[in-house]
């Protein structure tokens, strides 16, 4: 796994939309919260991605933008960001599969899916928070907020 003070891997992927979304483009702008799952419509990381959309304001603002990965296609991540009411990109990690969690050190081999990991990038391109959990291991977004306060 990537560890805090290394500089996070860049990756252009496509979001909900099919809009390319390149992580270098926030340097200097924003800090970015990468939110690695396993897969869309599942229990936990449905919990997880909802506490985000309940509140948004403290974890997506002007200094942060939040960005949520999976091997999931750009067409169910559609599906699911409209279900739930998601206004954040999700980031279809699909083809290479699983190229950029492979990258972020949190590719799960056995599964074929991303672990938990979730990694808070500052302006700079620099990880300043890394964890990883199973996949049925929930994480708790407030030590997203905490980190994401402490930038």
């Amino acid at each position: 796994m990537i560890a805090v003070g290394g500089v996070a891997p860049d990756f252009t992927l496509n979001d909900q939309n099919n809009e390319e979304v390149v992580l270098s483009s926030f340097r200097g702008k924003q800090a970015v919260l990468i939110i690695f799952y396993p897969l869309a419509f599942t229990g936990i990381c449905t919990g997880e991605l909802c506490k985000v959309r309940d509140e948004l304001p403290t974890f997506q603002n002007d200094d942060v933008q939040v960005v949520t990965i999976s091997v999931d296609s750009a067409y169910s991540h559609k599906i699911f960001s409209e279900r739930e009411g998601y206004e954040f990109p999700l980031l279809s990690d699909f083809w290479p599969h699983g190229g950029v969690a492979q990258a972020y050190g949190v590719f799960n081999e056995k599964t074929g899916f991303a672990n938990r990991g979730t990694f808070l990038v500052d302006k700079q391109g620099i990880v300043r928070f890394a964890e990883m959990n199973g996949p049925g291991e929930g994480r708790d977004p407030a030590t997203w907020q905490a980190a994401i306060k402490s930038l």
